[in-house]
């Protein structure tokens, strides 16, 4: 079975007399190791189905399983358990705890975890190596510019070693150059670690740097070729 296995999704929506499906017969598989980056424009489906890869939103109807696991047969608590050692999270706005440091911020994901105080801090420290900040770590997020608070939350996506990363619009607000740092991040967490990288983006360069682009339209997949055969508007 595919890391990912997704088939028939539906994502209803109901507003007053009628109903619109955000999600219509979604079907997605996505390997191990694979770098995949997910377009469309505005209203497409896209942001919906990067929900229910995360585990945050269920749909009208289908099948999700993530490693195995039926995701939509699981309880509140065990859905926090899966998205906590499965899945690591980088969001456009950064998403840091802005009066914590950096590596207390990279920390949280394994307090949840119950993991003990000076194992986090080992673990903490060595990824932000890993991203290049070793010397922030003491920075609060207003202190480091929006290129370093996005690799405090790539840090924090893979301090728990979770095999998927899910990246919304990474680069939504950085500067082109700044951009192109972070992903190649992406690119050496994907090649050298190994991780799974399923990316939402609408900038065409940047879905570049992934393997496979998918495209969403009207809650569709319209296509879904690897990046030297995708046409990317």
């Amino acid at each position: 079975m595919s890391l990912i296995e997704i088939k028939n999704l539906i994502k209803t929506y109901q507003t007053g007399d009628s109903s619109f499906n955000a999600l219509d017969n979604v079907s997605l598989s996505v390997e191990e190791g694979e770098f995949v980056s997910i377009m469309g424009t505005s209203g497409s489906g896209k942001s919906t189905f990067m929900n229910t890869l995360g585990c945050l939103d269920k749909p009208t109807s289908g099948s999700y399983h993530l490693d195995g696991i039926d995701v939509f047969s699981l309880n509140s608590d065990e859905l926090s358990q899966i998205r906590n050692l499965k899945l690591g999270f980088v969001f456009q706005g950064f998403n840091l705890i802005p009066r914590t440091s950096a590596i207390e911020n990279v920390e949280m994901p394994m307090i949840y975890k119950g993991i003990p105080q000076n194992e986090r801090l080992e673990k903490a420290r060595a990824a932000l190596e890993i991203v290049g900040l070793a010397k922030r770590e003491h920075h609060l997020p207003n202190q480091m510019s929006g290129g370093q608070q996005q690799r405090v939350a790539i840090a924090r996506a893979i301090v728990n070693d979770a095999p998927i990363i899910l990246a919304d619009e990474p680069t939504g607000n950085l500067d082109t150059r700044t951009s192109i740092e972070v992903m190649e991040f992406f690119v050496r967490l994907n090649e050298e670690a190994g991780k799974t990288i399923i990316l939402v983006t609408h900038e065409p360069d940047i879905a570049q740097y992934s393997k496979r682009i998918v495209r969403f339209k009207d809650g569709k997949i319209i296509s879904d070729k690897p990046k030297e055969e995708a046409v990317v508007e």
